[in-house]
């Protein structure tokens, strides 16, 4: 009988990687990063614990979506005081958090349970270039759907 293989706590490695979103499309930067966050990339992944790696994510405020999205996309929310119902489109809302869509859309992608919530915490995003994380010496990741734009034609 063949046994199911389950990885040991100390089996698991996790790796640093950055992941540039310039001028890519939302959803295909989701849902990679989110492979990345779950550890889909690994033999060793499985689907109750932990394989994944921490994800950087730099220039999120440089994202693109399709079509008319980036003013019929809403992003609702309620203040939880009367009347707090509030909604704001792609546009409005990447200006006012650069990192908010793309991070609502990777956790979207996630587990919705305490696993994850833990693997939403491996997840860095900025809005520039820039980030803090060069101690952890990120390894480049190329992403699989890289979006053809005008001048790359």
């Amino acid at each position: 009988m063949i046994k199911t293989y389950s990885p040991k706590e100390s089996e698991i490695t996790h790796e640093w990687l950055i992941v540039d979103a310039k001028g890519q499309t939302l959803g295909r930067v989701a849902t990679e990063v989110a492979n990345l966050l779950r550890g889909k990339h690994k033999p060793i992944y499985t689907p109750h614990a932990d394989t994944g790696d921490f994800v950087i994510v730099v220039n999120a405020e440089q994202v693109v979506v399709t079509g008319s999205k980036s003013d019929k996309k809403i992003y609702y929310h309620h203040t939880m005081h009367p009347q707090g119902f509030r909604q704001i489109n792609f546009r409005d809302q990447l200006q006012k958090h650069p990192t908010w869509p793309l991070r609502d859309a990777i956790e979207g992608m996630l587990p919705h349970n305490r696993l994850g919530r833990a693997l939403a915490k491996n997840l860095k995003i900025y809005a520039g270039p820039e980030h803090p994380h060069a101690a952890q010496q990120p390894k480049e990741y190329k992403l699989q759907y890289v979006r053809q734009t005008e001048e790359s034609k």
